[in-house]
């Protein structure tokens, strides 16, 4: 069980987190070990350069979609240097980030889904 994985059962169980993430395959966007906000989603509403909280072929990642497929149900998910995780269903999206180290992010209005 990866470290983000608690952190997915409660978004999933209609529960915002904060937390910090480790590692740099997201900066500049979220820094290591910056304070993160995440609230679920409304997973037919994710777009591309949106940060969230998604499963991809068994690791849970707090990543970009850098793709979307809402005619299957799905959306790629990417690291912010050109590394492409994988497709994952809608089922797997469970949050998206509305705010990192205290900034609001963009485009964010309407995703949330009520807990």
């Amino acid at each position: 069980m990866g470290a983000l994985d608690a952190v997915a059962a409660r978004v999933a169980q209609g529960q915002a987190a904060e937390f910090r993430p480790r590692g740099n395959s997201m900066v500049p966007l979220v820094g290591s070990g910056d304070p993160v906000r995440v609230e679920p989603v409304r997973p037919e509403t994710v777009e591309v350069g949106d940060i969230v909280l998604a499963r991809v072929a068994g690791t849970t990642y707090l990543h970009l979609v850098s793709a979307v497929d809402h005619a299957r149900k799905r959306v790629q998910i990417s690291n912010n240097r050109g590394r492409v995780n994988g497709w994952t269903s809608h089922a797997r999206v469970y949050g998206i980030c509305v705010r990192v180290a205290g900034v609001p992010r963009p485009r964010i209005a309407g995703k949330q889904r009520a807990g």
